[in-house]
């Protein structure tokens, strides 16, 4: 394996988790809801995962195991938010908290822990032997596909080619033009923030079942956050989503290629490229060139709660 396919293959594993959580965000933020306790969610997920797949030595049942945490806080989460109407900036918040002390708190007994399963590759006849993308993409595990290729252009025709799409994005957009023309606004917002908590709390098992196969404290890092800014780098699609996931799985990946051949780099510098690329992705093109700000505005709804009566 030359040295871009192995970076390459680290790229798909690294921007795997943010791609998950990135595209429940979408699903959340179309629909009008921020939700910022995607860090909480990850690290819950990525407990449950561990947790299961030691219990019942099945990857499979623990990244199912945690996509059902996932939704059931993002039930809570849309009761607050969507139901009672509560701020999102300070239940999303909350939701952080609860989720990392609540992991932190229930993962001791796996701190440290190898997971005893994890997902293993499975080679697509003749794809994989495509030169350099070959193996990197098409001698995944399942997870992979499932986020690089199957859920991204899912949601894309699900969000722009049908008028369900349409509808949610109306709800996202004005939610009281929606409701006068006779869509559920609190159905729509309610189900679709909590099918977005399910695919962040699935983010994390992707990283306890793939990428990082073990529980820590702290082992998400942030990664729930980046995927909150690649949304809004992403301009709020899918498709796009996922790409910018898979271009900061290629920062992180130089980072450990780097480290690991000894470049004459700061090892903390290297490190830091994620969280860098982060800063430098959102703020960059968006000083840089005018047309990107409106590729990047938010829906006009988002992060206001609907009340029927102020319509």
């Amino acid at each position: 394996m030359d040295i871009l396919t192995g970076i390459l293959t680290t790229a798909f594993l690294a921007g795997g988790d943010l791609a998950l959580a990135a595209l429940g965000e979408v699903l959340a933020e179309r629909a009008g809801v921020v939700n910022l306790g995607v860090e909480g969610l990850m690290s819950l997920g990525a407990l449950t995962a561990v947790a299961t797949a030691t219990a019942r030595a099945s990857p499979a049942l623990g990244f199912l195991a945690a996509l059902g945490v996932g939704l059931a806080f993002g039930i809570v989460f849309a009761i607050a938010t969507v139901t009672i109407r509560a701020n999102q900036v300070l239940c999303g918040l909350g939701l952080t908290l609860v989720g990392t002390g609540l992991a932190a708190t229930l993962g001791r007994t796996y701190a440290g822990r190898p997971s005893p399963v994890t997902f293993t590759p499975v080679r697509i006849p003749g794809l994989a032997d495509l030169p350099v993308i070959g193996p990197a993409l098409f001698n995944q595990n399942v997870l992979v596909y499932l986020v690089f290729l199957v859920l991204p252009v899912a949601l894309h025709i699900l969000l722009f080619r049908t008028r369900h799409g349409l509808n949610v994005r109306a709800v996202g957009e004005n939610p009281g033009a929606a409701d006068a023309s006779g869509i559920s606004v609190a159905r729509i917002r309610f189900w679709y923030v909590a099918a977005g908590a399910a695919l962040a709390a699935g983010a994390g098992a992707f990283l306890t079942l793939t990428f990082v196969p073990s529980w820590s404290e702290g082992v998400v890092a942030g990664r729930g956050w980046i995927a909150v800014s690649l949304v809004i780098f992403a301009g709020y699609r899918p498709i796009n989503a996922a790409l910018a996931a898979l271009l900061f799985g290629f920062i992180t990946a130089l980072g450990f290629v780097g480290q690991a051949r000894g470049w004459p780099v700061s090892p903390a510098l290297l490190s830091m490229l994620p969280y860098l690329g982060t800063l430098g992705f959102i703020i960059v093109p968006v000083l840089a060139w005018r047309r990107m700000r409106r590729f990047a505005a938010a829906p006009a709804g988002l992060g206001r709660p609907y009340f029927r009566d102020l319509r």
